[in-house]
């Protein structure tokens, strides 16, 4: 009995939306891929960290009280 190959799920390439290819999922070529792999390695997919603002600047930190005993409390 020869076997088959297995079904392959229908998918969209995330780069151009074309039909996924078995050899290059989930893209479907290898020129798709190397535009995913030049976007990662450029950082193009990187996550922003909280604590930069838009313009890449950290903000400052609050003011550390002096007495390091907080708000006054009577």
């Amino acid at each position: 009995m020869a076997q088959s190959e297995p079904p392959t799920p229908a998918g969209k390439c995330p780069i151009c939306g074309r039909a996924t290819d078995q050899q290059y999922r989930p893209f479907c070529s290898r020129r798709c891929a190397d535009v995913d792999l030049s976007r990662w390695l450029r950082g193009a997919y990187a996550i922003p960290d909280e604590a930069e603002d838009e313009d890449g600047e950290r903000p400052e930190p609050p003011p550390a009280e002096k007495d390091g005993s907080g708000p006054d409390r009577h």
